[in-house]
């Protein structure tokens, strides 16, 4: 690939098609949970047709589609870029409709506008300055743009994509869009929830040694959790250091009166790249027993309720390299490492066996799930020109 060659590619992406795009899906509201991904899929799929992909969506339930878009290529195996259509609800503390895309300033505002439907527009506009390209037999493979539902709560899309997906053969590797500051992330922690259901015997509070009290199984239960929790960080170290474990929520008890007959734990478990949520909660489940807990009236039930998986692609690996070198050449100050989020990338990489980085427009902790979201329309180009360059290094 020539210099001129990369720089006609970068030349055809257009900052203003970027912001409109972006802007056209910030309208198209998506929230999860409370609502269905199909208008701004719908925004997405007609702007991807418009540009000559092919497109094809699947129902993932009743108005909740995947979208995959491609940018057809030589028959070697392609790049992926992963995307969400789902965001966070709107919540309170906006200065304006969160649903009405503001443009002030090189800023655009609005509830998904980072998270991550700038980061679609941006792969939108990588892949439509690398068709004239590909047309004429430029690309080694196919471009393809993956777009799930359900992100942001229990990953059905994902889970569809690649219970349907086949292909991982045919993949060079994976760029997640999600916001990294456009800093390239090459693990993620995984994250998982597990429900406790804990059952006692209730009795009258004035003869407590009568009942069985749940509360106080599930305080045991946290003793378990914390303990584990400091053992695991003392220990953290590497790219993605440990494993952690929080205790979300507590309730339960039926009166002050009453000795607690029930209780719940919600419980988040950051996973690493080598740990299954379902074998976490058999260890936990066996240290409840070894403990006693469970018994003498009370009874222990560990239900996983979401699992996310970890990667950690190698730092050497072409993928990781790529992206380092195209926001070298478009004089963006990156840095390699970790990230504390986790996100759809684990199941390409797990299930699909494709390398998998993070690298997207925006900030996930400062400007991501919070009122009056927003993202520098900037940073959406320069995530443009950085995934068409590294589609131009791997296949051009």
């Amino acid at each position: 690939m020539t210099v001129s060659e990369s720089e006609a590619v970068l030349a055809r992406i257009c900052p203003n098609e970027i912001a409109a795009l972006t802007g056209a899906l910030v309208e198209a509201p998506s929230e999860n949970p409370g609502g269905t991904e199909e208008r701004a899929v719908a925004v997405l799929d007609n702007a991807c047709r418009g540009a000559g992909f092919t497109v094809t969506t699947h129902e993932v339930a009743p108005g909740r589609p995947n979208l995959i878009a491609t940018l057809p290529g030589g028959d070697g195996p392609g790049l992926m870029i992963l995307g969400h259509s789902d965001v966070v609800p709107a919540g309170p503390g906006w200065s304006a409709d969160p649903y009405q895309a503001r443009l002030v300033d090189g800023m655009l505002t609005g509830r998904g506008a980072v998270d991550m439907k700038g980061g679609l527009a941006a792969a939108v506009a990588a892949m439509s300055a690398l068709a004239p390209l590909a047309a004429h037999g430029g690309l080694s493979g196919p471009v393809q743009l993956v777009c799930t539902v359900d992100e942001e709560e229990h990953g059905a899309g994902v889970r569809d994509l690649v219970g349907r997906q086949d292909t991982a053969r045919d993949f060079l590797g994976c760029i997640v869009a999600e916001p990294t500051d456009l800093l390239v992330v090459r693990g993620c922690r995984g994250a998982s929830y597990l429900e406790i259901d804990i059952r006692g015997k209730a009795a009258h509070s004035g003869r407590p040694d009568d009942g069985r009290s749940a509360i106080y199984a599930a305080a045991s239960i946290i003793d378990i959790i914390r303990a584990d929790h400091e053992s695991m960080t003392s220990r953290a170290g590497g790219l993605l250091g440990s494993g952690t474990w929080n205790v979300g929520t507590v309730s339960g008890g039926q009166g002050i009166s009453v000795v607690a007959p029930m209780a719940s734990l919600g419980i988040d478990r950051r996973l690493m790249p080598d740990e299954s949520a379902h074998e976490v909660a058999a260890w936990l489940r066996g240290r409840i027993s070894a403990a006693g807990i469970d018994s003498d009236g009370i009874e222990v039930e560990v239900a996983v309720t979401m699992e996310m998986p970890g990667f950690e692609t190698a730092a050497d690996h072409r993928l990781v390299t790529a992206a380092v070198d195209a926001l070298t050449t478009l004089k963006v100050e990156t840095s390699v490492g970790g990230w504390t989020a986790a996100c759809d990338g684990g199941f390409v990489s797990r299930d699909l066996g494709i390398p998998a980085i993070v690298c997207g427009p925006g900030n996930i902790n400062t400007q991501a799930h919070q009122p009056d979201e927003s993202v520098a329309v900037d940073d959406l180009v320069t995530a443009a020109r950085a995934y068409a360059l590294v589609a131009l290094e791997l296949l051009g």
